[in-house]
């Protein structure tokens, strides 16, 4: 079995309503190949298509939203923010523990907000309507 990672956010948190993709790669070190990213989908979708994948194998599989940015100066400014957090790391392990208790692993538990069946062909298309749509307007 492999693991699962992803956000652990409150109920209203605006990063819900994001498109979401997933990012599969090896467990281990010694396996060497390229990640794969798939999406987006709605949160749901990919915590329940990610599961399935992680089910059977030997695999990471990491769950996180998309950031619809529109403008080179939001891009930059997030950068500029991941530069800043990998700076103050080594400074602040604290910060980094706190930082790593906001994420989930294994997502195994009696997780409600999602299926444990991987949704199905029509309702991975019917999200990427409504993902379509958010974007666009």
């Amino acid at each position: 079995m492999g693991a699962l990672v992803t956000l652990d956010l409150p109920a209203d948190a605006p990063a819900l309503t994001l498109p979401w993709i997933i990012t599969f790669g090896p467990m281990n070190e010694e396996e060497e190949w390229e990640p794969v990213v798939c999406g987006p989908y709605e949160r749901a979708h990919a915590l329940a298509l990610a599961e399935a994948v992680v089910a059977d194998e030997e695999l990471m599989a990491v769950v996180e939203p998309l950031q619809p940015h529109v403008t080179v100066a939001q891009i930059q400014g997030d950068i500029a923010a991941s530069r800043m957090a990998a700076e103050t790391e080594d400074l602040e392990t604290a910060a980094l523990d706190a930082e790593l208790a906001g994420y989930e692993h294994d997502h195994d538990h009696g997780d409600d907000d999602h299926a444990h069946e991987p949704p199905s062909v029509d309702e991975i298309r019917a999200g990427f309507a409504r993902i379509a749509a958010k974007l666009s307007s």
